[in-house]
């Protein structure tokens, strides 16, 4: 059995603060991307906050967030 991770927290003045997240990634319709997996695509449409679906030219996929494989041009 293995514990859920905890949260972990840090005193503000400590010099090991944990980093801050990175802001989440935002794509418009039209942007250019690349995937890991897929390779270069455009952006055809996104629902906001939840995925991305991303025309790679001979497939169309929905890309889930939080993106982590997907990279705007």
């Amino acid at each position: 059995m293995t514990k859920p991770d905890a949260v972990k927290r840090s005193l503000p003045t400590s010099p090991f603060r944990t980093p801050a997240a990175p802001p989440p990634k935002e794509f418009e319709v039209g942007n250019r991307v690349t995937h890991d997996a897929y390779g270069l695509g455009r952006v055809t449409a996104v629902e906001e906050g939840v995925a991305v679906i991303v025309d790679f030219g001979s497939l169309q996929k929905r890309i889930m967030s939080p993106y982590s494989k997907l990279t705007t041009l």
